[in-house]
């Protein structure tokens, strides 16, 4: 029997493979390996100049907003994906899947084509100099004009995990990892005959491995798919299936550029706090994204099941699974916090052995027990409300907690009264706790429950395998 046979019946009531745990775990891993991606150019870029992971950070920032405009798509397309399975038309589901990867590519390449132009400008506004303002600039060009690899791997993945495919995304990230590294060490410090091109050489290794990780992901989709993809659908624009994914996608990554926009004013506020503070924030980042995966996994794993509960028209069973999820991801997120802070400062000291660094990154490490269990309970009810269609109503909220609050809070508390990087800490926490409140009492108050994105007519419930292939 074919995996898609096997995988099909057991969809109609989400079956084994849709247990949180065993879609979960595998997500983890993938994002964990992302984070370890982002943790292997720090430790071997830190070998260079603490100024070198100054300027690969603060390029980040500027990736990291790309790839989340990249997910107005991919995460539309999952989550109407989703719903579509659970009402068993899988024919449906096909074609959006087609269509996202499609319309990936294209905003990809318009991406793309803005960073290799306005790389130098961009970074300039965020008032850097010196030594970390080339190195910024030398990341930035690289990694960033080859964005539209990430977009295709952005939609690709998506999709594939949300046909139950976790192990697998997670097996391709394992690979592009394993590729990234050896690149890093070759490249970065001139190894085998290559050159030492430094930064560059960071930036060259991760645009490779991205390269290759989209011709395995594009061999997952058409090899192991339920429901094959025929090409004609990726050229078959449908307005109806268009307005779904951007009902969905655009409310969504605009409240999440939203967020890393913040971040990215808080990043400008840092700047004034020097170089030290930078670093530190850098370094600190890098080491709670442990604990933000965990929730991050959760999240996504809730999302797809429900997805699934809501284009079954089960939605009271939606509506406990994403109570036991967040129980679950508070209580994970507390205990991972926990063994951070004791260990504090030797993993500080793994990155770098400035002591006032150290002892920098030590104290807002402390401050994460605020900042990310609110961050946990926040993940998890967003996905779930955005998988039930009600994606609107985070961005609302999120413009309110996150512009209004606490950016002026983060100056306050950092500038005005001199708390350094603490005070940036503490404003980020107030937003995600009170963001986190107003999630909870809107999932509890089930007025989502009305977003559902597949109708009566969309729903296949006699609907076969072989039906879905015709």
């Amino acid at each position: 029997m074919s995996i898609a046979k096997k995988i099909i019946p057991a969809q109609q009531s989400l079956g084994p493979q849709f247990n949180l745990f065993l879609l979960t775990w595998p997500i983890f891993i993938e994002l964990f390996l992302f984070m370890f991606m982002g943790i292997a150019d720090t430790l071997m870029i830190s070998a260079i100049s603490d100024n070198a992971v100054s300027g690969i950070g603060a390029a980040n920032q500027f990736m990291v907003i790309a790839i989340l405009i990249l997910e107005v798509v991919g995460n539309g397309a999952s989550i109407v994906v989703a719903q579509y399975i659970g009402a068993r038309n899988y024919k449906s589901a096909s074609k959006i899947a087609a269509l996202a990867i499609t319309l990936n590519l294209v905003i990809g390449l318009i991406i793309s084509i803005a960073f290799v132009f306005f790389h130098s400008f961009m970074l300039q506004a965020l008032n850097l100099q010196g030594e970390v303002l080339a190195y910024a600039e030398s990341y930035l060009a690289i990694v960033g004009g080859m964005i539209f690899l990430q977009a295709i791997i952005n939609a690709l993945s998506a999709i594939i995990r949300v046909f139950g495919f976790t192990k697998q995304a997670m097996l391709v990230s394992l690979g592009m990892n394993i590729v990234h590294i050896i690149g890093n060490y070759v490249l970065i410090f001139g190894k085998f005959g290559f050159p030492a091109l430094a930064v560059e050489g960071a930036a060259i290794s991760s645009v490779v491995s991205r390269l290759l990780a989209v011709i395995f992901f594009v061999w997952l989709l058409f090899k192991i798919l339920p429901v094959k993809i025929k090409w004609k659908y990726f050229w078959s624009l449908s307005g109806e299936y268009v307005r779904k994914i951007l009902k969905i996608g655009i409310p969504s990554a605009f409240e999440q550029v939203m967020y890393n926009g913040c971040q990215l004013i808080f990043l400008y506020f840092i700047t004034f706090l020097g170089d030290q503070a930078l670093a530190a924030k850098n370094y600190v980042s890098n080491i709670a994204s442990i604990s933000i995966n965990v929730s991050i996994a959760i999240g996504m794993g809730t999302s797809i099941i429900v997805g699934r509960l809501i284009g079954a028209g089960e939605k009271t069973a939606a509506y406990y699974r994403v109570w036991k999820s967040t129980i679950l991801s508070f209580g994970i997120s507390l205990l991972t916090i926990s063994l951070l802070a004791i260990f504090r400062y030797p993993l500080m000291g793994i990155f770098t052995d400035d002591p006032e660094i150290i002892a920098l990154g030590a104290q807002v490490i402390l401050l994460s027990f605020v900042l990310d269990t609110g961050r946990a309970l926040n993940i998890v009810l967003v996905n779930s409300l955005r998988a039930s269609g009600d994606a609107k109503f985070p961005l609302y909220i999120g413009f309110f907690t996150m512009v209004c609050m606490s950016l002026p809070l983060g100056w306050y508390l950092a500038i005005t009264l001199d708390l350094g990087l603490a005070g940036i800490w503490l404003a980020i926490a107030a937003d995600e706790w009170l963001r986190a409140f107003i999630m909870f009492l809107r999932w509890r108050s089930r007025k989502w429950e009305k977003h559902a994105l597949v109708t009566a007519q969309d729903k296949r419930p006699n609907y076969t395998y072989e039906e879905a292939t015709m």
